[in-house]
């Protein structure tokens, strides 16, 4: 007893080891700092700096060639009365509106009809894909030669069931619906995202419903489509952004000249010939800005009525 209490009295408590701020850990993140500073720079030599003076310049006279002068808000002043702005404003807006909710509708559809299991399914699904994979200069040279009133396909194909058909791209009624008609060209990337979501919806909910008797349309209603409401949901915000930039397909129809009547003069086309044929890059970067806004506002929108239609799995 004595010696365990004697054994006792000669241990020590030991104080507790504190952690070595140790150079290791500063050499670690000088060694990252060093191997991100190429990204780095770059974010803040072309995207950071731009960004940062076209807020500036917006504000400025200033071209190419010369430095320009301070003029306040008298660009966007002058936008305000500029008709060829408020035209390309609407035509963009005209062609988002239509061209996005179209695109997703067909893309949904094609979608559910690519994920039946049939023979050759991978066949069809690689089709659909291949046109999104066509530079947009050669596809508005296919879409020229489909379009063209005189001996385009689709004029002779509608001749064959007696319908006369329209000039599409020689007039200003035509040549939006037309645009559209052409943007589901590239429908196939979308496709691909639709089939990932209807894919990862769990076979127990259709299940479930065969047991209580549902058809098909019920299936798709209740089932399918709120489930799909997250990937519909980016799509949509995708296709805003995309179509609110429009530019290389009516750019190459009309060779930059909007034409018919501008009814092709898109936003950023008129911005392009602002800032590069007219060399007004105040007057330019007070319209990128105004652009950054509208589709700032509609993305938004778009974010806050989503909690009314987006259902994701696992939530009530």
């Amino acid at each position: 007893m004595a010696a365990s209490e004697n054994a006792g009295t000669t241990l020590k408590v030991l104080p507790e080891k504190k952690p070595k701020s140790s150079s290791y850990k500063k050499k670690m993140t000088l060694y990252g700092v060093l191997f991100a500073l190429p990204w780095i720079l770059g974010i803040l030599l072309f995207s950071a700096y731009p960004l940062l003076m076209s807020i500036y310049y917006s504000f400025t006279s200033y071209s190419i060639l010369d430095s320009g002068q301070w003029v306040g808000l008298g660009n966007y002043k002058e936008l305000m009365g500029d008709s060829t702005f408020r035209i390309s404003i609407y035509n963009t807006l005209y062609y988002t509106f239509i061209s996005v909710p179209l695109n997703i509708a067909v893309g949904v559809g094609l979608a559910l009809l690519l994920n039946t299991k049939i023979r050759g399914q991978g066949v069809y699904r690689t089709l659909f894909f291949i046109p999104s994979l066509v530079p947009a200069v050669a596809t508005t040279i296919i879409w020229l030669w489909l379009l063209n009133p005189q001996f385009g396909l689709v004029n002779y194909w509608l001749e064959q069931i007696g319908i006369s058909g329209p000039p599409w791209l020689g007039d200003e009624r035509w040549s939006k619906p037309s645009l559209i008609l052409m943007s589901l060209w590239g429908v196939g990337q979308a496709i691909i995202i639709y089939l990932a979501g209807l894919q990862d919806i769990p076979q127990d909910y259709y299940d479930a419903a065969d047991v209580d008797g549902a058809n098909t349309m019920r299936k798709l209603r209740h089932i399918t489509l709120p489930l799909m409401t997250p990937v519909i949901f980016f799509n949509l915000i995708m296709g805003v952004i995309g179509t609110m930039q429009n530019f290389v397909l009516p750019y190459t129809l009309t060779n930059g000249t909007g034409s018919p009547a501008d009814s092709l003069m898109f936003y950023v086309m008129y911005l392009y010939q602002n800032a590069f044929l007219y060399l007004k890059m105040g007057y330019a970067s007070a319209m990128a800005w105004i652009l950054f806004l509208i589709v700032l506002v509609l993305t938004i929108l778009i974010f806050v009525t989503q909690k009314r239609w987006v259902h994701y799995q696992g939530k009530e």
